[in-house]
């Protein structure tokens, strides 16, 4: 989850504005390789702090033992099918166990064209913000040596200043958590030239964002907090954050085909997976993160598979090591209790527990790359996975999420977790909590905050006493259904995860989703609910270019007619300006809808080009929304003190009213102003 909100956010952003305004590939198996990590008895992880939660389920008796020749032939009836199915070009992966390679393997093509077959050893895959395990990785290796303090203020690091948020400087803690507060910032790119990125320093202080919650408040994912604590570790140990990873991290655990370098290095582009909307389309250049830290990996399945048995064995591969025992079972086990029972934050990691089994995981998404890593953690089990294209409808995301759990299920079964509430309690916590909804990772402050009028989820009570968050589905596409166990917890009827909500004085502060711990949902204030809003928008939208549509069409009517107008009186001047600000005002929805087009498709084309056209646009928009309402409310105090019919008088409080409802979205969620700081 380098770039893009993860999952609802993304989804509900990308088609929702324009509706608004305007009304499987080929496969081949790859080969098979030997164990990647020298002989080494597994080292049994310590049992987690006490401030570290038991997953609830008791595991039941495996129905199929996790062998090397069970898993290849389930992963065979698997992948092949699902690829084709979502018209995703290929995929690795990799299954770890007590300390070595159960299994390895790449399905479909790292290059349609050329037919070219995923080799989990070699092929260069893009694993997104998974790339942060290794800055985090980075950052508890200078905290064992002494040289980072987690709870330090990261002023004592940085050679510019972070500013305070009530008081409260940011920790690293604070960053590994998803914790500093951060507003969400789209200005971190993707992009294709290699010419245009900037040094990490340059682009931190150039796209530094506002502080908009309290440090340790609630957590917000942020690809710049990742990105500083890159910088941190860069700083400290004295050597560029690429050279850093490759000696500290790849290095002892022989990751060789691994790099953070972008462009590749010379010796690894020809193993460079391509990179598809779609397998049947046409592949997409090479990605760069301007900044570094937070998703630039590129790798090889074979290597995530030494870091994942690196991990696993609590920081020990072979005879090398990446973190003390200790360090690695603090990065392992401290946890945010942020909204219990929950999954929850850890150092880096987040959980992902599943059928009364620990896990530890990170996903990771580039605009075409879509991957994750998961660690069962006290079985000494890790998966990795990858996936080189967006697939039909996102259907990588399907295909990871739903893999995982079907692993789960079939390796580490356990019954459903049980429980009741009773139905009048039910019916009222589930009316209590109905309403809408928005990511707590989401922009604040600049101009993409529109997407909040787009993004928001809700959550609705159903007639069985239960709730329905519509968007939150099924790998099926339908919404997940959803039954109260235990106070304000409810789980999916179909599996494990949860919803909960914390409540305080009678009213909702938040909701959790266990698969996104990072990003708990608080309420939308009324002001800007789009409960009301944006059928206000809609409407002042159709009215206003009906008002642009009426001017060509009554000038046709009076050259047919060979109607002459009168002499211009001050009726008919406001008239006439009042129809100029409807045409500035629709040309500018429009000029909008384009741009979150253009930040919703492929935005490796634009880069930093694009803003200029973001300055212009918002000091056009602001001229525009406070003129026009003006226009708008001076022609209608002319049209009620003069002789007009009630028809017009009552069109033009609706022109009034639109534009003044245009000015409303506009203010609110900083549609004007100057700046292309986003």
């Amino acid at each position: 989850m380098a770039r893009f909100a993860p999952r609802l956010y993304r989804r509900i952003a990308c088609f929702t504005w324009t509706s608004v305004v305007l009304a499987m590939a080929p496969f081949c198996l790859g080969q098979q390789e030997p164990v990647i990590a020298p002989p080494l008895p597994t080292i049994a992880p310590k049992a987690p702090e006490t401030k570290t939660q038991t997953p609830e389920r008791v595991p039941g008796p495996a129905t199929h033992a996790l062998t090397k020749t069970d898993a290849e032939a389930w992963l065979d009836g698997f992948f092949p099918y699902a690829l084709q199915r979502g018209d995703v070009a290929g995929a690795v992966v990799v299954v770890v166990k007590d300390g070595a390679v159960l299994l390895q393997k790449g399905y479909g093509y790292s290059d349609v064209g050329e037919r070219k077959p995923v080799d989990p050893e070699r092929t260069l895959f893009r694993p997104g913000s998974v790339s942060k395990l290794f800055t985090w990785t980075a950052v508890m290796q200078l905290v064992e040596q002494g040289k980072l303090d987690l709870d330090a203020d990261i002023n004592t690091y940085l050679d510019f200043k972070i500013p305070p948020r009530q008081g409260a400087p940011v920790t690293l803690h604070n960053l590994m958590t998803h914790g500093a507060g951060f507003d969400e910032v789209g200005g971190l790119l993707l992009i294709y030239d290699p010419r245009e990125p900037h040094p990490l320093r340059e682009e931190l202080k150039r796209w530094m964002p506002p502080r908009v919650t309290a440090p340790g408040s609630i957590p917000a994912y942020s690809n710049y907090g990742a990105d500083l604590a890159g910088y941190i570790v860069q700083r400290v140990s004295g050597e560029p954050f690429e050279a850093y990873i490759e000696r500290h991290i790849f290095d002892s655990l022989g990751m060789k085909q691994a790099t953070f370098r972008q462009p590749l290095p010379q010796a690894l582009a020809p193993w460079m997976s391509k990179g598809y909307p779609l397998a049947s389309g046409d592949p997409k250049p090479f990605e760069i993160d301007t900044t570094q830290p937070d998703g630039a990996l590129s790798a090889s399945g074979g290597d995530m598979g030494r870091f994942m048995i690196a991990h696993l064995q609590n920081g020990a591969f072979g005879t090398s090591r990446i973190l003390k025992e200790a360090t690695a079972v603090r990065m392992h086990t401290t946890a945010w209790e942020f909204l219990p029972p929950l999954n929850r934050m850890l150092l880096g990691f987040y959980e992902n527990n599943l059928n009364g089994h620990r896990v530890i995981t990170h996903g990771g998404d580039l605009q075409w790359f879509h991957s994750e890593l998961n660690l069962f953690i006290d079985d000494g089990v890790g998966v990795f996975v990858s996936l080189n294209s967006l697939g039909k409808d996102g259907a990588a995301e399907q295909i990871r999420t739903g893999f995982f759990r079907e692993f789960s299920d079939r390796y580490f079964p356990a019954p459903l977790p049980e429980g009741s509430v009773d139905p009048k309690t039910a019916a009222a916590n589930a009316h209590l909590i109905t309403g809408r909804y928005i990511s707590s990772r989401r922009p604040h402050e600049s101009f993409l905050a529109a997407l909040n009028l787009l993004g928001q989820t809700r959550v609705l009570a159903t007639k069985n006493g239960s709730i329905s968050v519509p968007d939150l589905k099924g790998l099926n596409g339908e919404p997940k259904k959803w039954r109260e166990i235990a106070p304000f917890v409810w789980r999916n009827i179909e599996g494990s995860d949860r919803v909960v909500a914390k409540i305080e004085n009678d009213r909702v502060v938040c909701i959790g989703y266990d698969e996104l711990p990072f990003m708990p949902f608080q309420p939308v204030p009324w002001w800007w609910s789009a409960a009301w809003l944006l059928p206000l928008f809609a409407v002042a939208v159709v009215a206003l270019s009906a008002n642009t549509l009426a001017w060509p069409a009554t000038a046709l009517m009076r050259w047919l007619y060979g109607v002459r107008p009168g002499p211009t009186s001050p009726e008919a001047r406001a008239h006439r300006l009042v129809r100029i600000a409807s045409l500035l005002s629709t040309l500018m929805v429009i000029a909008w809808v384009v741009l979150i087009k253009i930040f919703s498709g492929d935005m490796g084309w634009i880069g930093p080009h694009i803003n200029p056209w973001i300055r212009l646009l918002r000091v056009l928009s602001s001229v525009i929304v406070f003129a026009s309402s003006a226009i708008a409310v001076w022609n209608l105090g002319m049209l009620l003190r003069g002789q007009r019919k009630w028809l017009a008088k009552l069109w033009g409080a609706v022109i009034a009213i639109s534009c003044l409802a245009l000015l409303y979205v506009a203010v609110v969620f900083h549609l004007v102003g100057y700046s292309a700081k986003y």
